[in-house]
């Protein structure tokens, strides 16, 4: 039988613009977001038994080299990359390794310093991870770049053509998001848009009506979550703050995703329905049990495929949601109150922590102007291309 995994401490940086911060590298953003995680826990860094360090855009062993700024106790470090879902997938091998007996307390760490502009490849003397997806992309949506939006753009155009959702949709919920941002300290940007001002503004992908800012924007910054086994909150006396991982699931690409021939599924919905599946029968839940999701909205397309991947809405019907005010406060569920990556900024290697960090305030009732009423269960979707999605159930201890 699988140990039981408790988050004890979270910590984050407020995501910015890359370079606005002076003097501020990867391992000055780690260390602000692992002391504030190890000082949330109330522990000293050499209660950690082993580090899980994700990052996207780094030198090899820059993950111990981030951890290095915690302590240097000899601990095992595990550098991980998987895309934007490395920080999602740091904590599910921190939680892992707990789950298995293999240690009493980890760390998960994720960090970027990334470049303004879109997203582009390092080596180019090799094979990039994405050709696969990208042909098979190309044969069912005329190629456009850069490519990301292209991708999850084509994907939202898929659906809209299929089921009759609109652009008009993908405006209300980067709409949505950024109205949620206004309340988030944290957040890369603060501030409130109109309806006109999204839908006027640069235009990105024109056929999903995809504009600047229904896109995720670059950003630098970290976070951290330290987690620990059952006997160890009991020894240090943390169950008044310990959050528990109820279920968890880690999903690479499957053969539906290129043999279904549909856009949604070359865009991870088939990888992240999966995963919750997985996450929903290891908590014995179900997504109506549920009151507040963080998920993985790159693009204002992703979230509203994301609903149906999550099981919040049946196929094909995941537009209804926004027009009914679903997913808001008030609603039947409260989608990214933290922003989102839209608002809230995307560092890759730490998005999927910044998820965790916002989800454990929520349950302990410590978001503040954000926070959702009555809080049992929270729900974390993070997924990266090429690819993991990683879906995660919290809940309150049972």
């Amino acid at each position: 039988m699988a140990n039981r995994v408790f988050v004890i401490g979270v910590g984050m940086t407020k995501f910015e613009k890359p370079g606005r911060r002076e003097d501020w590298d990867y391992p000055q953003m780690a260390k602000e977001s692992g002391t504030k995680a190890l000082e949330d826990a109330g522990i000293s860094y050499d209660k950690v038994q082993e580090a899980y360090a994700g990052y996207v855009y780094g030198e090899s062993c820059s993950g111990h080299r981030a951890v290095y700024e915690l302590g240097l106790t000899g601990i095992p470090i595990h550098n991980v990359n998987s895309n934007c879902s490395t920080g999602s997938s740091a904590l599910f091998l921190a939680a892992q390794a707990i789950r298995g007996g293999l240690a009493d307390c980890t760390l998960a760490l994720g960090f970027e310093k990334m470049q303004p502009g879109s997203l582009g490849s390092t080596f180019d003397d090799r094979e990039q991870p994405m050709l696969n997806h990208l042909q098979a992309m190309a044969e069912l949506a005329e190629l456009a770049f850069p490519p990301a939006p292209w991708m999850f753009g084509a994907a939202g155009v898929e659906h809209n053509e299929k089921y009759g959702s609109t652009h008009e949709h993908f405006i209300k919920i980067a709409d949505k998001n950024h109205r949620h941002s206004t309340n988030n300290p944290y957040s890369q940007f603060q501030e409130e848009y109109t309806i006109e001002q999204i839908r006027n503004d640069k235009m990105i992908y024109a056929p999903a009506g995809l504009t600047r800012t229904m896109c995720s924007p670059t950003s630098d910054g970290s976070g951290a979550a330290i987690l620990a086994s059952e006997r160890f909150v009991e020894e240090n006396d943390l169950s008044g703050q310990a959050i528990e991982i109820l279920g968890q699931g880690l999903v690479t690409d499957m053969r539906s995703t290129f043999e279904s021939k549909t856009l949604g599924a070359l865009v991870g919905a088939d990888m992240s329905a999966k995963a919750a599946q997985k996450a929903y029968a290891q908590a014995g839940i179900g997504p109506e049990d549920v009151q507040v999701i963080e998920l993985h909205d790159c693009f204002a397309t992703n979230e509203l495929l994301t609903y149906e991947a999550l099981g919040l809405a049946a196929e094909g019907e995941a537009h209804k949601l926004v027009d009914s005010g679903d997913t808001t406060y008030g609603g039947r569920w409260v989608v990214n109150p933290s922003g989102g990556l839209i608002s809230k900024g995307h560092p890759l290697g730490a998005t999927g922590l910044a998820q965790c960090a916002e989800l454990n305030w929520q349950l302990r009732g410590q978001a503040d102007k954000r926070q959702v009423e009555n809080v049992n269960y929270a729900l974390q979707h993070n997924i990266g291309l090429g690819g993991s999605a990683v879906v995660t159930v919290y809940g309150r201890p049972r």
